[in-house]
């Protein structure tokens, strides 16, 4: 078992290059490559003949990190949540060599509730993460405008803020500074993030990683004040966000009343792990006497049946575990809140049981839990 990173977002120990963030990262990762301490890298990359396409790739050679290569381990986009991709990766067990994985702050949430559900190892990964600015919706990688909102995001990053056209479920996000990295990438509220980048090493393996990388040393953790101001700013935010959703019984059968069944949302979402989703199952599946049934009873019956009712019984599930990456919103076809509306019920559950889904690795889940004096004035 690797050594453990610590539960803050930063350590004592620090360095601050002299280069630009996404140049530091690429020569990081670049080194851990040409020196063997790392086998292969998981981050974004480029796809597709154009290469406007993106997606999370794992990388053996390190030219993938060269100014010009098709590596983009900072880009302000998650095409799926890496902490689920890691979780496929080492579910058969612990990976055969080092890997680094360069995710946000969710997706590392996401690796960890996994990891408490058996889904995964930490064995030979090793984790890198970022005070994060949020990601832009799907839906501006496919349209092509990701490349010219990078300059105003970077401006937004630098200044401690977040782009106004980011994920709602992002600016809404008060998990940003992340818990367990074992380098953790100072990128909000830092100026002259073309010309230098403040590194955080939370383990000795970091700090043994990192030694190939030229700047000053750190020794204290950087000024919180942009960080808590942020805080601030996003918990404003998501509480105007939640007050938009309904979440009494009335409100989520309207507003789950969209639902075509198509469980994208389930597909995208980190938590639904299960390989054979009851809903998916055959258990699922209507006779043609339901359907005659229903159509003497009232005269006509929605096709498919039961969308409420799987969006429902999904909440209940996951709700717990839900890290807010806001994946299941950006693939509904059928343009539901969903993950807003998870968020909010996720946010009520967990604080029920003062949970932070992946804060800690030994921290269980309260699903998975008995305590006899839990809850005992609702058994009076």
């Amino acid at each position: 078992m690797p050594e453990a990173a610590t539960s803050s977002a930063f350590a004592t120990q620090g360095l601050r290059t002299n280069q630009g963030a996404e140049e530091t990262v690429r020569q990081l990762l670049r080194s851990l490559l040409q020196s063997g301490q790392v086998e292969a890298v998981l981050a974004l990359g480029k796809t597709g003949t154009d290469g406007k396409g993106v997606a999370y790739s794992l990388f053996t050679d390190p030219d993938a990190f060269a100014v010009d290569g098709e590596a983009v381990p900072l880009l302000p986009y998650m095409p799926a949540n890496g902490g689920g991709l890691l979780s496929r990766l080492t579910l058969e067990g612990s990976l055969p060599g080092p890997v680094a994985a360069v995710i946000r702050p969710c997706e590392l949430q996401a690796f960890i509730e996994l990891m408490k559900l058996n889904q995964g190892s930490l064995d030979n990964v090793f984790l890198i993460s970022s005070t994060c600015g949020g990601v832009y919706p799907l839906e501006t990688g496919l349209e092509g405008h990701l490349e010219e909102k990078l300059p105003a995001y970077w401006r937004s990053i630098e200044q401690g803020e977040l782009d106004e056209a980011a994920r709602p479920t992002c600016r809404a996000c008060e998990s940003f500074a992340p818990e367990g990295a074992d380098i953790t990438i100072a990128l909000l509220g830092e100026d002259g993030l073309d010309e230098q980048c403040s590194l955080y090493l939370n383990t000795e393996r970091a700090a043994a990683f990192a030694q190939r990388l030229e700047g000053t040393i750190l020794d204290a953790e950087p000024d919180g004040t942009v960080l808590e101001r942020s805080s601030v700013e996003r918990s404003a935010f998501r509480e105007a966000l939640f007050a938009g959703v309904e979440t009494g019984l009335k409100g989520l059968v309207e507003t789950f009343g969209r639902c075509i069944g198509c469980h994208g949302c389930k597909t995208v979402c980190p938590i639904c792990y299960c390989q054979v989703c009851h809903f998916d199952s055959h258990e699922c599946e209507r006779e043609i006497a339901y359907y005659e049934g229903e159509l003497q009873r009232k005269g006509g019956l929605r096709v498919p049946p039961d969308t409420v009712f799987f969006q429902l019984g999904r909440m209940a599930h996951m709700a717990i575990s839900c890290v807010g990456c806001g994946m299941c919103t950006d693939v509904c076809p059928a343009d539901i809140p969903v993950s807003t509306i998870f968020s909010k019920v996720a946010a009520s559950a967990q604080a029920t049981f003062d949970y932070v889904p992946g804060r800690a690795l030994a921290e269980e889940i309260p699903l998975r839990t008995f305590r006899e004096d839990e809850f005992a004035q609702v058994a009076t």
